[in-house]
């Protein structure tokens, strides 16, 4: 069964958040994840949308996304992302 790392971004410092990107792709492809969505432009149908991006990721099981998201490479390079931007993240469960 797939899970769904889904972030909502606002981000406030493009440069620092550009250190985060430099490095995302090759701590990204140890894990088995795939970008499905990065879009910097939503159409909103409801509510409020005070962000900049939103993010999705599929990942085979819900072990790979959290081994992707706990690994020392990633976090370690998620400390650009989190001086640029605040974020609201979930994992949500695949129905395949």
């Amino acid at each position: 069964m797939s899970y769904y790392f889904i972030a909502y971004i606002k981000i406030y410092d493009l440069e620092e958040y550009e250190k985060y990107l430099e490095g995302y792709d090759d701590i990204f492809e140890k894990y088995n994840g795939k970008v499905i969505v990065v879009d910097d432009g939503p159409t909103i149908l409801e509510g409020d949308w005070p962000y900049t991006r939103a993010v999705v990721i599929r990942f085979p099981s819900e072990e790979e996304l959290q081994h992707w998201y706990e690994s020392p490479e990633y976090q370690a390079l998620a400390k650009h992302r989190l001086q640029a931007s605040q974020a609201d993240i979930i994992i949500v469960k695949g129905r395949e």
